[in-house]
């Protein structure tokens, strides 16, 4: 069983950059592909980007590609998302989850493990 927790998540304007955390529970953290998605209100929830158990393994959403940047560090249990140039259409929250195959999925249905989720709004 995984506990994810995001944090880091606020209202901020269009431009600005924001990094969100989520600290995972769990002794097998560094076994699982990790990732964000966002939902909007209205909207269903989309793939924001995801990593493999080594950086070496990322994808993102063509929306966010050269924007945001995710990370982990495993001696911490924990991914971050740095999330730069922020626009009024990135608003959303934000939710961290896992998944126990070695390989990034788009696909939210393909994780297993979800946060809560995190707030972010970005005014233009």
């Amino acid at each position: 069983q995984v506990q994810l927790v995001e944090s880091g998540g606020g209202l901020v304007q269009a431009g600005a950059s924001l990094r969100l955390s989520c600290a995972a529970s769990g002794r097998a953290f560094a076994s699982y592909t990790m990732a964000w998605f966002r939902q909007a209100p209205g909207k269903e929830r989309e793939f924001v980007s995801a990593v493999g158990w080594t950086l070496g393994r990322t994808a993102y959403a063509d929306s966010v590609k050269g924007r945001f940047t995710i990370s982990r560090d495993n001696a911490k249990n924990t991914v971050y998302l740095q999330m730069n140039s922020l626009k009024p259409e990135d608003t959303a929250v934000y939710y961290c989850a896992a998944r126990i195959v070695l390989v990034t999925s788009p696909d939210p249905r393909q994780y297993t493990f979800w946060g809560q989720g995190t707030q972010v709004t970005v005014s233009s």
